[in-house]
């Protein structure tokens, strides 16, 4: 009898290793909203922008977190361009290692999607009110000045 089981186990592993489980495809604003998430996670990350055509006047909160993200993914790669608002007085450098690295990680745990490179680019630069008040004071004093 154990002759009979141990026949039935194999022919039954093998009829399982011949079925086609089908595929799995993970939308590329699925990708984005993890890496917006993972994005703003970083210390330093005042928002994400709209990209090019936005510019620093459409800075999103985390509402829209697949703005400011541009996702490629093709076969079991992804290739994603992050569009960020750092906030003034972080070293914009190593915000961007943080993010890269961050956006890395949870895109392949989350995915298991092979990340072939995570591409940063700092929109500007976000002031805290108070300082944002004065620089906007210097600018009125100089206009004055030249007038």
């Amino acid at each position: 009898m154990s002759d009979q089981k141990n026949q039935d186990l194999k022919a039954e592993n093998l009829e399982a290793e011949n079925i086609d489980e089908g595929s799995i495809k993970i939308a590329d604003e699925v990708v984005g909203i993890i890496t917006g998430l993972a994005a703003t996670e970083i210390d330093g990350v005042a928002g994400m922008s709209g990209g090019l055509a936005g510019g620093l006047a459409d800075m999103l909160g985390r509402k829209n977190l697949s703005k400011g993200v541009k996702v490629e993914v093709e076969d079991e790669t992804a290739l994603v361009d992050v569009y960020v608002i750092i906030n003034y007085g972080n070293s914009i450098p190593d915000v961007a290692w943080k993010i890269q690295d961050n956006v890395k990680q949870a895109i392949e745990g989350m995915t298991g999607l092979d990340v072939k490179a995570v591409n940063v680019h700092v929109q500007g630069v976000n002031f805290p009110e108070d300082e944002q008040e004065e620089v906007e004071k210097e600018e009125a004093e100089e206009v004055e000045d030249k007038e």
